[in-house]
């Protein structure tokens, strides 16, 4: 029987892949949206996948499940080793394509595709590709703004006390010290 406008199955989700949306990987078909990393659900393109058998990973996840162990390779002392690592984290994960729409708001999907992070400001699941570090602490972009003023912030502009996060000028007129010549005239602290 003919296959009227159909074509291979997606390698992660099983459904029809159209040749408009194909990517091909390890003689598999993928929707471009179904190629992503079994382990961090990461975005994956022709320069950053890695293949494994019949699963797909980022670079990054690949190493630390089938690249090597060892002294010199951040996995401690001891002989080389190419086994697997048996961290639940790198198991493939359900070939299910995470929908947007309900990924902050839903604690059953962050459980099901790996994310247990929650950013400290909105209390949301915070994914790998929106996650920046803060004060020891995962933020979204979105978040990662001066508690008191509201300014966007940057590595180089953050400044962090007691868990939150602040602009180097907020931090400065709230927490720096205090007397003339130190950017808060007219108030001079006095000792006994």
């Amino acid at each position: 029987m003919p296959n009227w406008g159909g074509g291979a199955k997606c390698g992660a989700c099983e459904k029809t892949v159209y040749h408009a949306e194909e990517i091909q990987c390890n003689s598999r078909s993928f929707h471009k949206t179904c190629f992503i990393c079994m382990a961090c659900r990461k975005g994956l393109d022709s320069t950053t996948v890695a293949a494994h058998e019949s699963e797909i990973y980022c670079k990054s996840c690949y190493g630390k499940k089938y690249g090597p162990k060892g002294y010199g390779y951040g996995q401690g002392a001891g002989a080389l080793s190419s086994d697997p690592v048996n961290n639940e984290e790198l198991q493939p994960q359900e070939s299910k394509v995470p929908r947007p729409a309900s990924a902050n708001s839903n604690p059953k999907f962050a459980q099901k595709f790996g994310c247990t992070d929650r950013c400290p400001r909105c209390s949301k699941a915070v994914y790998a590709a929106e996650k920046v570090m803060g004060a020891g602490k995962p933020w979204h972009k979105t978040c990662f703004r001066c508690l008191l003023c509201g300014k966007s912030l940057e590595s180089t502009t953050v400044t962090d006390k007691d868990g939150e996060l602040y602009c180097k000028v907020c931090y400065a007129k709230n927490f720096g010290p205090k007397g003339r010549g130190l950017g808060n005239l007219g108030v001079v602290e006095e000792n006994d």
